[in-house]
């Protein structure tokens, strides 16, 4: 049976329609036929979108030294959905040239396909060190180190909203005339967790993810002493709420093409929100975790001393191939302002070195 028919089937067992996270969660995780769950190449020029770590082997070494701060060659690090494997094995090469490996190196990854592929990633360029690396299924009981979640939060499934007479209601997923369409849920959206926008023009669409605020309550309750990396694409909430992002933020990716239509290539398409900063800020102090930092990736980047990388390069080829890579990883018009970085801790005193040149808790 196909994923569409299944998801169909879900709809019309539940006669009615479902909530655009269930949707979007069946479409991205489903065993086998979902779009993370499945055997189709996601990342890199053959995929559907490529990640910092794969523009840059920089992205990782930066990560590197500032999880240095935090290691002490006894405490581990903890990355969630590590995709192909290069950014473990960016941030294990440099941390072993900093002398400074952590115990373990923790992957969080429920694909068994992309575990396979993150083996064969590190196994072929760190051998010697595969040992320390750990796969995991659950969250790990009371964990001391640094946690990584590089464009995690964008995948976890959220609640599509449009605003009507002043009050939001849910977009919901429906089957109609032999395929899936909008509809509007019959009664006012119920919110206790989100700070909506007032006063937005008719037909507003917006998104919160409730989803992503509960997995951070987890994850508070799984740590002891620990620095969290939260890397992604997204804004403030006075800017993911702009009166001109009346359409919302909901975007999908299929073969380096963007569009709004999840309900195209479904199992074969990435289907992706951008975050709501303030939101995930929000409720880690709410849990109890310590706002330590947010900035953009390009200033956090710098923080941590890209720059440093291209001035050691002797060979002038190799130098101008760098500067390239440093671009597209900093520049405004490419992931340096898009990405963000937004820094927790649990049970820690240290300021983290990435903040240093820019720190914009403020607007959260």
């Amino acid at each position: 049976m196909s994923l569409k028919q299944i998801i169909k089937e879900a709809i019309t067992k539940r006669a009615g329609p479902i909530g655009f996270d269930e949707f979007m969660d069946m479409a991205l995780y489903y065993p086998g036929l979902g779009y993370y769950s499945s055997g189709v190449t996601k990342f890199g020029e053959q995929g559907d979108f490529i990640t910092a770590p794969e523009t840059s082997d920089l992205f990782g070494y930066c990560l590197a030294r500032q999880c240095d701060e935090f290691i002490n060659g006894e405490n581990d690090i903890l990355e969630f959905g590590a995709g192909t494997g290069i950014l473990a094995t960016q941030i294990l090469f440099e941390l072993g040239r900093l002398d400074n490996l952590p115990n373990k190196y923790y992957i969080l990854e429920l694909s068994a396909e992309l575990r396979y592929r993150q083996k064969q990633t590190i196994g072929k360029v760190l051998p010697e060190i595969i040992d320390r690396v750990v796969w995991l299924d659950s969250l790990p009981s009371d964990f001391s180190g640094v946690v990584i979640a590089n464009e995690v939060l964008d995948a976890i499934p959220a609640k599509r909203l449009i605003c009507l007479d002043g009050n939001f209601f849910e977009l919901v997923v429906n089957w109609d005339n032999d395929k899936f369409v909008w509809k509007v849920a019959e009664s006012v959206f119920t919110n206790d967790k989100a700070l909506l926008p007032n006063n937005t023009v008719n037909e507003y669409k917006t998104e919160v993810n409730y989803r992503a605020m509960a997995w951070i309550d987890s994850l508070y309750k799984s740590m002891n002493e620990c620095l969290v990396l939260l890397i992604d694409y997204g804004m403030d909430r006075s800017e993911y709420f702009h009166p001109q992002r009346d359409e919302g933020t909901l975007r999908c990716y299929h073969k380096h093409k963007a569009s709004d239509n999840p309900f195209a290539n479904i199992g074969e398409q990435d289907i992706t929100t951008s975050v709501n900063f303030s939101d995930i800020a929000h409720q880690a102090l709410e849990s109890g975790f310590e706002v330590a930092g947010y900035a953009t990736q390009a200033m956090f980047l710098i923080s941590l001393g890209i720059d440093n990388y291209l001035s050691k390069e002797d060979n002038e080829n190799e130098r101008i191939k760098l500067a390239q890579q440093v671009k597209q990883l900093v520049l405004p018009n490419a992931m340096g302002e898009s990405f963000k970085v937004l820094a927790l801790t649990k049970n820690l005193t240290t300021n983290p070195r990435g903040f240093s040149e820019q720190d914009l808790r403020h607007k959260l």
